[in-house]
């Protein structure tokens, strides 16, 4: 048997040859270039001309593509090997849009590839553990990608999901000297019958409880992404990222959240490499694109949205990664009282509109027009293009592309544009709030979000969301979704608060938790059930599902002392951004939050609390680094100086300095 493990039945495999004639031609050398050019310079050119590239037109400026493309595709697109997602299925198709254009106009371009997990596949798995902590290492890795061609003039980074999108931001905005600009991946299609990729998520959940058949359920399934690339058809973490992107002026305008695999979204690849190789030959660089004013701008435009609370995590350490400062708490409390959100989108309605339909009402450009006109952006910023931003959206308004498109809507889904993205007296109309609102009190003494935006308006009252009710503490996710399905112990009832613990940075990587809230929504009694975590939700949660609290269990956060039967009290606000969430009694007695705060210092840590089984030393050396760097209020990235300031006996709050005063 052992002589088989070296067996072939093809012979010809043992003609193994032992030189080449090597490439044809000669480089373009000089006797300035040879005395004077490093030699890993010189070694490139050959390596250049081995790889294919004809050595007479080396010489010309390098321009480097990194993307985070997965899987192997055939040439007509059939799958070789699998990608973990759709979001990257399809982006070899941009890269290779941008490289062509790159040639065409002079330059030589270079690809390399880093590519990224899938959320949705990772949901209620370990995978989940390395979600977050992902985003910060392709971030390094794709820094080190560019600084290892040191010869480039500028960089594209072609990106769509939940991760691979913040890391590639965080990636060139980290390279401040260089110009550089991000391809976003766009959108998947929603099915013409059928779930869109958000509900399809509670498919267990909804078969668990009789409320459909297995066979309704394969199908669905089956059908759900309608096309083979592009970011999820909600407005989630990977499409808000998208719309930062282009917000921040990383990306061109009306670019983000085209329906991928069209000639509307190749041509952003192209016209992608045109800017670069403009901004470029104009001297513009990364660093004077992405400026505390952009960052300010992304904020607004995130709001008017109605954004993922994850772009929280995200923002700042773009913020961080650019050199600028990282937003506080209450700028983040400021841009949500003062900016009214104004698109109508899946998952927060008022009607679902998938995200192709957001791109086809005018997208990043349709809005940033709106909030021009209120006065909430500064308009003076660079865009991508290398002109400001004022400048875009005057051309916007006038465009044949904004009309044709828009009637493009109206035409195919007979949808009217004005519908989708609204104007502020329209949204004002329909009662639409602010996106965020930003809790305290003696359970998240360091702050919480949820997305106030996305609670069912039948549980608020006047302008305010109230409840009261009894805790019922899980500490893992695993155990709360067996409840919630009524395969493990009690199943929530209504006006209980969920309550789950100890699923921060440290205890999970701070995981995100959709499959609870995708169960929740779509069960007829979850939207009278809160949930509270040190966790994280996907973008497209909706209820009052309240994470990111902290300080997380784990490290000691009051959350981790909360008993079942514990009567817990939350206040949210809307129109002023902001709530509370206390502790404030037990066995159905409320005795006040101040009591809470006293009983709560007397409380020691649950004893059931305690990190996840198989968490990975890669996440756990994360979690360190990130806690020393200012946690998750500011963007759980690595802080050099902070890290160098604890290791050397420095232990000055980093948390303190990232939530910044409260005013």
């Amino acid at each position: 048997m052992s002589k088989e493990w070296f067996s072939t039945d093809d012979r010809s495999v043992y003609d193994v040859e032992t030189s080449a004639a090597g490439p044809a031609g000669a480089l373009p050398l000089t006797d300035e270039l040879l005395r004077t050019s490093p030699s890993g310079d010189l070694f490139g050119w050959t390596q250049d001309a081995a790889m294919g590239w004809n050595p007479a037109d080396l010489g010309r400026d390098e321009y480097l593509i990194l993307s985070t493309m997965g899987g192997v595709r055939a040439p007509d697109g059939t799958p070789v090997a699998l990608g973990y997602h759709t979001g990257h299925w399809e982006v070899g198709l941009l890269v290779e849009q941008a490289a062509k254009e790159i040639r065409s106009g002079g330059g030589l371009p270079f690809a390399g590839f880093c590519s990224d997990p899938c959320d949705g596949r990772s949901q209620g798995t370990s995978g989940m553990f390395d979600s977050l902590a992902y985003r910060n290492d392709a971030a390094v890795v794709l820094r080190r990608l560019i600084r290892s061609l040191p010869t480039r003039k500028g960089v594209i980074g072609v990106a769509t999901c939940d991760k691979g999108h913040p890391a590639m931001m965080m990636a060139l905005v980290g390279v401040r000297d260089l110009p550089a600009i991000v391809v976003p991946g766009g959108v998947t299609l929603p099915p013409t019958s059928g779930e869109d990729a958000a509900k399809v998520q509670s498919l267990g959940a909804r078969y668990s409880h009789g409320l459909i058949s297995l066979e309704e359920a394969a199908a669905l399934g089956c059908r759900a992404c309608a096309t083979p690339g592009g970011g999820c058809q909600f407005l989630g973490t990977a499409a808000t990222s998208q719309v930062v992107g282009e917000a921040l002026g990383l990306s061109l305008p009306h670019s983000a959240l085209a329906p991928s695999g069209q000639l509307v979204w190749r041509e952003a690849a192209v016209r992608s490499a045109q800017a670069v190789m403009a901004q470029s030959k104009r001297r513009i660089k990364v660093s004077d694109i992405v400026t505390p004013a952009a960052i300010r701008n992304a904020m607004v435009v995130h709001a008017a949205f109605g954004g993922s609370t994850n772009l929280l995590l995200h923002i700042p350490a773009v913020a961080h990664a650019a050199g600028v400062p990282r937003p506080t708490l209450s700028e983040w409390i400021d841009v949500n009282c003062t900016t009214p959100r104004l698109v109508s989108v899946l998952p927060n309605g008022p009607v679902d509109h998938p995200t192709v339909r957001v791109f086809l009402a005018g997208g990043v450009p349709e809005v940033m027009c709106h909030l021009r006109e209120l006065s909430l952006l500064d308009t003076s910023v660079l865009t991508a293009w290398g002109e400001t931003l004022d400048a875009v959206l005057d051309a916007w308004l006038t465009c044949e592309r904004r009309e044709r498109l828009r009637e493009r809507l109206l035409s195919c889904d007979n949808v009217d544009p004005d519908e989708v993205i609204y104007s502020p007296a329209r949204a004002r109309e329909q009662g639409l709030t602010g996106t965020l609102a930003f809790l305290r009190g003696n359970l998240a003494p360091d702050g919480a979000v949820v997305k106030a935006t996305a609670i069912d308006p039948s549980v608020i009252t006047g302008d305010e969301y109230h409840h009261v009710g009894p805790a019922r503490v899980f500490t893992s996710e695993r155990s709360a979704i067996a409840a919630i399905k009524g395969q493990g112990g009690t199943q929530p009832v209504a006006g209980e608060v969920i309550v789950l613990a100890g699923c921060g940075p440290s205890g999970t990587g701070m995981e995100e938790t959709y499959q609870l809230t995708a169960a929740l929504k779509h069960l007829k009694w979850g939207n009278q059930i809160p949930l509270v975590t040190d966790a994280r939700f996907s973008g497209v949660s909706t209820g009052p599902c309240i994470g990111h609290i902290g300080p997380e269990a784990l490290a000691g956060g009051p959350l981790g002392k909360i008993q079942n039967g514990d009567m817990v009290q939350i206040t949210i606000r809307p129109l002023e951004a902001c709530g509370t969430l206390d502790l404030v009694g037990t066995a159905g007695e409320n005795k006040g939050s101040n009591w809470g705060a006293v009983e709560l210092s007397r409380r020691p840590i649950r004893d059931d609390l305690v990190e996840a089984k198989g968490l990975p030393d890669d996440t756990r050396l994360w979690a360190l680094l990130q806690s020393a760097s200012g946690g998750t209020w500011g963007g759980c990235v690595y802080d050099l100086e902070a890290i160098r300031r604890q290791l050397a006996g420095d232990n000055r709050s980093e948390r303190t300095a990232a939530l910044g005063p409260i005013q």
